[in-house]
């Protein structure tokens, strides 16, 4: 893999995790889980993504 092919995915795994931090700060879930669940983004970042995606409160 070329460098150059390596930061693409790196721009696009960090606007990825933005996109879901905001997206947790905004949804209708208590302060104590949302803390818990950017902390599955920034610790898990693949699968907390996906699990987010799939299984995270929607906007109140």
């Amino acid at each position: 893999m070329n460098a150059n092919y390596t930061g693409f995915l790196g721009l696009v795994h960090l606007a990825l995790v933005i996109w879901a931090a905001v997206s947790i700060l905004g949804s209708g879930a208590s302060q104590g889980k949302k803390v818990l669940w950017i902390l599955l983004v920034l610790v898990f970042p693949l699968v907390g993504l996906v699990i987010w995606f799939l299984a995270g409160p929607k906007k109140a």
